[in-house]
């Protein structure tokens, strides 16, 4: 029996079809609440303890309310990695598009920047360490985590891809892929590690960073 009280069988291991999100105004402000509470309660439990009961009562809401948007809990921690992810990616994104007229020494010279800007949005986000903890321990949820970097070094590419016509497409977007996953890596260090300093984190990280993609 999985932590919550909540059966994990063998089918549930893997990829699975996530409920899609609301559009409609008030069926989003409760999907929103109920997500906002779900990452209050897992900072405060954790992935084992928390529960679909749990977050019912602490939203104020019956379970069938909850059930409306979601299968069980994975389902809500699926749902609080992609939205950290999709914010996380904004940032990058908004900070592509800042630099990007300036080409890969402008990106390389603001990488700093973009490690800071990616914990604003980690920091700002309720349960986000356990919720990223979440993404790598459970294993029907670590596509949300793969896809989204994925994207990232998709996006990441087809922008160095111009600077760098002689490096073969895959070899370019397989370092920015690793790139991508140090950077992420760097970002969860700032909430676990107490042995270094912050502004360090970030400035080692940064430097590493900046020599991810060049010609060879």
């Amino acid at each position: 029996m999985a932590a919550g009280g909540e059966a994990l069988k063998a089918d549930d291991i893997g990829e699975r079809a996530a409920k899609p999100a609301p559009r409609q105004e008030r069926s989003q402000q409760t999907y929103e609440r109920l997500l906002q509470v779900a990452g209050e309660l897992l900072a405060e439990v954790g992935i084992e303890r928390i529960s679909t009961n749990q977050i019912c009562a602490r939203a104020g809401m019956t379970p069938p309310a909850l059930y409306r948007y979601f299968k069980d809990k994975y389902d809500v921690l699926g749902a609080l990695g992609r939205r950290l992810m999709d914010r996380q990616n904004a940032a990058l994104f908004a900070w592509l598009d800042r630099h990007a007229r300036g080409g890969p020494r402008a990106l390389a010279d603001a990488t700093e920047e973009l490690l800071r800007a990616t914990a604003e949005v980690t920091a700002s986000e309720p349960g986000a360490v356990w919720t990223l903890r979440a993404l790598r321990a459970v294993p029907q949820l670590t596509h949300v985590r793969t896809e989204s970097h994925r994207l990232v070094a998709d996006r990441l590419t087809d922008f160095y891809a111009e600077f760098l016509p002689d490096v073969p497409r895959q070899a370019l977007w397989r370092r920015l892929r690793i790139a991508v996953e140090f950077g992420f890596a760097a970002d969860e260090m700032l909430t676990e590690e107490t042995g270094v300093p912050r502004d360090e984190i970030l400035r080692e990280a940064a430097a590493m960073l900046r020599n991810a993609v060049r010609e060879r």
